[in-house]
């Protein structure tokens, strides 16, 4: 049971480490030499990138941040499949049960990472694309309607954050209509409230009626995303 609780809790920090991993950041580097942090939103996510570098660069960065969602999950199911191959998963243990549990806590710690990543001073984006890769790779019925869903919003609105708010609450609906495990429900509550959690500037500014629509800039300060 040691091995095997010892590998659950390193796919858990593997996760973490992948999420963390800084796309957007590297990207507005690399191409234009400034810190993402410090212009726009103040988020590494695919949304500054796009007002910052344009459509290109913000739907490399949109693809890459949620095909690390993708690969959190994967690297699970590999993981289970590794284990049963070399008889690490204990007799006591029911891999069936397990699994939808194990993938969740990799969903969320992956997410957090995306959010608070190690590499940036715990600051990052607010992991939306991620989820989106991570609903597409535990779910795929679950993943398109809910990007089905963002599209609509985004193509009626012209404003990202509100699609995202809206696909985040979307999410455990379409989870309890899907029939989808326990564990894959609470992981769309928690995911998706901590996507509105980390979008609580944007509803200020929703509210207010200054959230900028896609081709506009943020005319405030970045916030801080720490």
């Amino acid at each position: 049971m040691a091995i095997w609780l010892t590998l659950c809790g390193a796919i858990v920090l593997v996760a973490y480490l992948l999420g963390s991993f800084p796309t957007g950041y590297i990207a507005v580097k690399q191409l234009k030499g400034i810190d993402i942090r410090e212009v726009g939103s103040g988020s590494t996510g695919a949304t500054n990138v796009l007002r910052t570098l344009g459509k290109g660069p913000g739907a490399f960065v949109l693809v890459l941040d949620s095909l690390k969602g993708v690969l959190a999950i994967a690297l699970v199911y590999w993981l289970f499949n590794f284990a049963a191959s070399q008889n690490y998963i204990p007799p006591t243990v029911d891999a069936k049960l397990w699994q939808p549990w194990v993938l969740t806590l990799v969903g969320l710690a992956a997410i957090l990472g995306h959010s608070k990543s190690i590499f940036l001073g715990f600051s990052g984006g607010k992991s939306v694309a991620i989820s989106l890769g991570i609903l597409l790779a535990m779910n795929w019925q679950v993943g398109l309607a809910t990007a089905g869903i963002f599209a609509v919003v985004v193509a009626i609105s012209r404003i990202v954050s509100l699609s995202s708010i809206v696909g985040a609450i979307a999410v455990s609906i379409f989870m309890l209509l899907l029939h989808q495990p326990l564990p894959y429900i609470l992981f769309g509550i928690a995911g998706g409230f901590y996507v509105i959690f980390r979008h609580r500037s944007n509803i200020e500014r929703l509210i207010a009626g200054t959230e900028p629509k896609i081709g506009q800039n943020l005319a405030s300060e970045p916030e801080q995303t720490a």
